[in-house]
């Protein structure tokens, strides 16, 4: 009986170590949604009409790896500073995992952006494009897709500069980044 009660407990202590406490961007995106201060929602890649586009083999591969496009976006407004910069800070806690590895910094006229990664380098789970601006807000999107791979994304711009991507369905991207 005591050894049945103690590989209960070591079972028990081990299912209880192994759950993290840290919020995922999976949880992030979900809580969010329930913040009036947010914009939440999801972009099929078909909005990209690269279907139409005239693409090359290796252009094909890397369109047909792109699934969805996950945004969240905060607008900043005097009423709401202190949930901004909590947020702000909630979000660039959540990227610095050991989960995510940065690609790239940007710094442009307007705001800051990071990219980056989840995955190894064969094969990207998702990417992961965060920008902020003190005045205008944040914005938050997951690049998701099947078999992603980084040297795909070049070819993936190069087939997004082929399509008849006219920005139709970001509407509301655009109100938000006018202000």
């Amino acid at each position: 009986m005591k050894k049945v009660y103690f590989m209960m407990m070591l079972v028990l202590v081990f299912t209880i170590s192994s759950c993290s406490s840290e919020q995922s961007l999976q949880e992030y995106y979900i809580s969010s949604a329930e913040n009036p201060n947010f914009m939440s929602f999801d972009l099929p890649s078909s909005l990209l009409d690269l279907e139409k586009a005239n693409l090359t083999d290796s252009e094909m591969k890397a369109a047909s790896s792109l699934k969805k496009l996950n945004v969240l976006a905060f607008q900043k407004k005097d009423t709401n500073e202190a949930d901004y910069q909590a947020q702000k800070a909630t979000i660039k806690s959540i990227l610095k995992d050991d989960d995510y590895s940065e690609l790239m910094k940007i710094n442009t006229a307007m705001g800051k952006a990071t990219l980056q990664l989840k995955g190894d380098d064969d094969s990207i789970d998702e990417l992961v494009i965060y920008g902020d601006n003190d005045e205008k807000g944040l914005i938050l999107v997951r690049v998701l897709g099947d078999d992603m791979n980084p040297a795909s994304f070049v070819q993936l711009i190069k087939a997004m500069e082929k399509s008849d991507f006219n920005g139709k369905g970001l509407e509301k991207l655009g109100d938000l980044l006018k202000g």
